[in-house]
């Protein structure tokens, strides 16, 4: 971008700032720390200037936006045509209560709809399971059979929002609910749109929810994804998601890396199953975290999109520009959040925001300033909304596309971050003696992620005890307060009504239809048929999750290793 003749002349001017004007200052006032580091604990410079990025190719390394490599956004206009997607995570309680969550959102101007479940339906067990008690409708919506899903969607047409399912090892029977409910509301199945998170490798790396082993359950996503091709070619049938591996505590390019390489895994898996990528690749979606280090996270997102488009290209034969563009939903940081007041958490997630927006997200959830404590009250949810409303219309952030493009820091913290996540990728490929599918699947089975997230998670620990990472209200700037204000509380009569619909449902529905969809899923689970067509047929009959997921446990077994949640 610059010619060598004025790079050498930007040297000479640094080294006269340095000696005329920077070390007299540094002499009689230093600064205020020995060492600046984002969260990551990357290093960052004092000052960078066009000798840092003095080999930038610019069409080849930063292009056009809606060109590749896409590092400056993947669509041309950005949110100059329409904003991201404002897509607040909501349930709790009943289906009848997040349904009312869902109406609040839509009237207060949310965009898209994004469903958080309960324990017992991410684990695929019923409510009135022994392993249920406790947990039925706390930390996010039941839903055991078809009827739940009615309800969760009435007076709500699919047809018209986009909705996003966090959910993994159960998640095809969830899709296969939302399709069921398509066909009930008449809604063409090509039309219905939204995200499956369905992300079971990012589950064995980080988040730990699962029901059988790995093989099998990677096996269960690929269906999802060649189903989707032929039969919902708007909904996004897996959602590589980033966001659960930085909350368990790796770095910003560990999370990048590892969400990356879980993605060019799921796309070896269908390049096996003989799919074309320029028709599967264009449904691939991805999920990652925004954290406080604004500078950090938008050389993150930047550096993600220039690998994937490359990567994409080069390693996988892709030829269409959709295959190649990297699309993403963002949350802010729930590890952020403190306890301590909470009310600051309003400003964390603003910049956690901003750097999602700057970044180029495609949609973007800004946590609630309670969640610390427990699940949002409308208040708090309402300010979480406002807050990106706020940066949509009033702050400009949104006008100019990427408006970080060509600063000197933005770019060498984006080559930085490339260089390093490229570096993971390899050595995951060399795991799996050239296969990123393998080597993961083998990384899961060694524990390698687990330990690389562990000691990056101990080290940033180890900071704040230390003080070196300041966290405020923590471990500075502490007040006397009260850790205790209002909450929002689930109803304790949540499982008694939610046991009174399943047994009611059970008891209407007619058990033989029930035993013969269960029984074409057992046969088509040991077979190479796609298994989603027969899921879809058991949630018809009101097959209940508990009843389909065991048919998936009964022939492959519990996974059960010292990892297990259960």
């Amino acid at each position: 971008m610059f010619d060598q003749e004025e790079i050498d002349r930007i040297r000479e001017r640094r080294e006269q700032w340095t000696e005329e004007t920077l070390d007299p200052t540094l002499d009689r006032h230093g600064e205020r720390r020995d060492r600046f580091a984002t969260v990551s604990n990357h290093e960052v410079d004092r000052l960078y200037t066009p000798d840092d990025i003095a080999e930038l190719d610019y069409e080849d390394d930063l292009g056009f936006p809606g060109e590749p490599p896409y590092t400056r956004g993947p669509y041309p206009t950005m949110y100059r045509g329409r904003t991201w997607t404002m897509r607040q995570f909501a349930g709790f309680g009943t289906a009848e209560e997040t349904n009312e969550r869902f109406h609040y959102l839509i009237d207060q101007g949310q965009t898209g709809l994004s469903t958080a479940f309960d324990m017992p339906s991410l684990m695929g067990i019923d409510s009135d399971h022994r392993m249920s008690q406790g947990e039925v409708g706390k930390e996010g919506v039941a839903v055991d059979t078809l009827r739940d899903m009615e309800i969760l969607f009435d007076g709500i047409d699919i047809g018209e929002v986009s909705t996003s399912f966090t959910i993994n090892p159960s998640a095809a029977v969830i899709y296969a609910m939302y399709i069921a409910l398509a066909d009930q509301q008449g809604v063409p199945r090509e039309e219905i749109r939204g995200t499956l998170q369905n992300d079971m490798l990012k589950e064995f790396i980080a988040q730990k929810e699962w029901v059988v082993p790995p093989q099998p359950s990677l096996e269960v996503v690929t269906d999802t994804i060649e189903f989707a091709v032929e039969e919902t070619p708007k909904f996004h049938p897996v959602s590589i998601s980033g966001y659960h591996i930085r909350e368990a505590g790796s770095t910003a390019a560990q999370e990048a890396a590892f969400t990356l390489a879980d993605g060019f895994a799921y796309v070896e898996d269908c390049l096996d199953r003989s799919l074309d990528v320029d028709e599967f690749a264009p449904l691939l979606s991805f999920f990652f975290n925004s954290h406080n280090s604004i500078f950090e996270e938008v050389a993150k997102f930047r550096a993600s999109r220039r690998i994937y488009a490359r990567v994409m290209e080069e390693w996988y034969d892709a030829e269409r520009d959709e295959s190649k563009r990297l699309k993403f939903h963002t949350q802010t940081a729930g590890q952020s959040l403190t306890a301590q007041q909470p009310l600051n958490n309003i400003v964390r997630v603003t910049i956690q925001a901003l750097a999602g927006v700057f970044g180029g997200t495609q949609s973007l959830h800004t946590n609630s300033f309670d969640e610390a404590l427990a699940l949002p009250t409308e208040k708090a949810v309402r300010v979480a909304l406002r807050t990106q409303q706020i940066i949509a219309d009033e702050s400009g952030a949104a006008d100019i596309v990427d408006p970080m493009g060509g600063s000197f820091a933005i770019e060498k913290l984006t080559n930085e971050m490339e260089a390093e996540i490229m570096a993971y990728l390899e050595e995951i490929r060399e795991m799996g003696d050239g296969s990123i599918r393998d080597g993961v699947l083998d990384g899961i089975e060694q524990g390698y992620f687990q330990r690389e997230i562990q000691d990056s998670s101990y080290e940033y620990q180890q900071r704040v005890e230390r003080g070196e990472e300041v966290v405020v209200g923590v471990n500075e700037f502490t007040i006397e307060e009260d850790t205790s204000p209002e909450i929002l509380e689930i109803d304790e009569t949540t499982r008694d009504r939610q046991l009174e619909r399943l047994e009611r449902v059970k008891r209407e529905r007619d058990d033989e239809a029930v035993e013969a969809a269960l029984a074409a899923l057992s046969d088509a689970i040991p077979t190479d048929e796609n298994v989603m067509p027969y899921i879809v047929d058991a949630v018809k009959t009101y097959a209940t999750m508990g009843e389909i997921m065991q048919v998936f446990e009964d022939h492959h077994g519990a996974y059960q290793e010292e990892l297990s949640p259960v």
